[in-house]
């Protein structure tokens, strides 16, 4: 017999020490409460013992047995009923551990008493019952489906959020009916962080019009959303400021979306946008306009209700890059560290200032996402080539398999002439 199943049907340990059946039976019938409480917490008493001691007098001895995970599980029917709030919430805690480890022979042997025992806590008056199974189920497949729909569908939310969370066992026929059900925001936000959501259960989260399960459903990395549906809540996103920084940091949002992000958030976000490596040529120079806009209109305080952690008043990129280049500290360190952080702009002014390059042609180079302009720009201003691959992938966000890479015995892949050649077709001198 499997040790589980051993456990589930009571069946005492074996060896030295075990306690003699007719001394057991002595104990269970003493008048002393603290004898009886001492063999009810005994793992090694005969399972009829244990399920005698269940219907105890006195309510400790019912506790010790509910506690004990030697007694045989057809004690749950008794204890599940019981008075005592102790006595029902250990026996949650012991049956929700054990029935989800139920294996085929276990279920054909207890997985009738088990399941009834679900039911009954499931249903019990007190939450705290509840709850600690749904904790305790939360992440099961083999249990039934009812009673985690039960408690699913609970009026108190830390009876649901778990199971609402994490169950597998809730598919999207019952968490859209569930939805519509209009639960409390925090039964809805458990379900906005669902791993995996579905596009319909999504959408219904959506239309709930909740503005902090929304939130939490654009945080959720792993929801399926509706292109249509983000373009929709980027157009809502202005006056719902909780939306902006789970918009900005979604793994998919069209250029559209992208670019119109970029004309309200704070700009510690329009910095995380230009990070993105899906941008297109267009929505990197929207945002760079963006960026120098907020620039000059903001104040040079931090956003509001950020810290501005750089310890630097802000400046405009050109305005930075001059003065920099005037004290000799622009150099490859500075540019890649500026790269780092996603000052493209700054990177743009500092490239055109080191190689004596208008900005317009390095703009054009990087708008273009050309990677023979960028490398050219990179050697201009006495760049590594190892910088210009960093420039072509992060700046000129050329394709991987387009990216120019030192040849063997030059480091530059392309002839001086060539290169002066990229920088006069882009405007360059």
């Amino acid at each position: 017999m499997s040790g589980l199943l051993s456990r589930l049907l009571g069946r005492g340990k074996s060896g030295q020490g075990k306690i003699d059946y007719e001394r057991a039976k002595e104990l269970a019938a003493n008048e002393s409460a603290t004898e009886r409480e001492a063999l009810a917490a005994r793992d090694d008493v005969e399972p009829e013992i244990l399920y005698f001691l269940a219907e105890d007098a006195d309510v400790k001895v019912r506790r010790a047995i509910a506690a004990n995970s030697a007694a045989p599980v057809h004690v749950g029917p008794i204890l599940a009923k019981d008075d005592d709030d102790e006595v029902r919430c250990s026996l949650a805690q012991r049956i929700g551990a054990l029935a989800p480890q139920l294996d085929q022979t276990a279920q054909e042997r207890v997985g009738g008493i088990v399941n009834e025992v679900l039911e009954v806590l499931a249903r019990d008056q007190l939450p705290r019952v509840r709850q600690l199974l749904s904790e305790e189920l939360k992440r099961s497949d083999a249990v039934p489906v009812s009673v985690i729909e039960r408690l699913a569908r609970d009026d108190e939310v830390s009876v649901a959020a778990p199971v609402l969370e994490f169950s597998p066992l809730l598919d999207d026929e019952i968490l859209l009916d569930i939805i519509q059900g209009a639960p409390a925001s925090d039964a809805l936000e458990a379900i906005s962080n669902r791993s995996n959501l579905t596009e319909s259960v999504s959408e219904a989260v959506v239309e709930t019009d909740d503005e902090q399960v929304v939130a939490a459903l654009l945080s959720n990395q792993s929801a399926q959303i509706r292109e249509e549906t983000l373009d929709a809540l980027v157009d809502r996103a202005p006056s719902k400021p909780s939306w902006h920084k789970p918009l900005v940091r979604r793994p998919a949002l069209s250029q559209t979306s992208l670019r119109r992000l970029s004309e309200f958030v704070a700009s510690s976000l329009l910095r995380d946008i230009e990070r993105r490596r899906d941008i297109d040529s267009d929505t990197a120079l929207a945002i760079n306009n963006a960026m120098k806009k907020r620039l000059i209109d903001e104040p040079p305080e931090a956003d509001a209700g950020e810290e501005n952690t750089d310890g630097e008043e802000r400046e405009l990129a050109d305005e930075k890059a001059k003065r920099l280049f005037d004290a000799g500290d622009l150099n490859e360190e500075t540019i890649i560290a500026a790269l780092n952080r996603g000052e493209r702009g700054f990177v743009t002014e500092a490239l055109a200032l080191m190689g004596e390059i208008p900005v317009l042609a390095v703009s054009k180079a990087v708008a273009m996402n050309s990677a023979k302009g960028m490398t050219s720009v990179a050697w201009k201003a006495e760049l590594s080539m190892q910088s210009a691959v960093e420039l072509q992938l992060r700046l000129a966000r050329v394709q991987p398999s387009k990216v120019l890479q030192a040849k063997p015995g030059r480091e530059f892949p392309m002839s001086d002439e060539d290169m002066m050649w990229q920088i006069n077709f882009f405007g360059g001198k």
